[in-house]
């Protein structure tokens, strides 16, 4: 499973997603995002073991 980090313009964390559909709902939403970029397998691990990658969004 890949999960992805969104970036700000400013290359702040905003949110980590599951999907690219999230990302899209973020961007929808009027979310700031510049970046979006896959998580490398230990980073991802991290989510999948700690719970929802909803629980991640910084914002929501």
């Amino acid at each position: 499973m890949t999960f992805f980090t969104c970036f700000d313009a400013q290359g702040a964390v905003i949110a980590r997603c599951q999907t690219e559909e999230q990302v899209d709902e973020l961007r929808r939403m009027g979310r700031p995002i510049a970046e979006v970029r896959a998580m490398k397998d230990e980073e991802a691990v991290v989510c999948s073991l700690t719970g929802s990658p909803s629980e991640f969004d910084e914002e929501l």
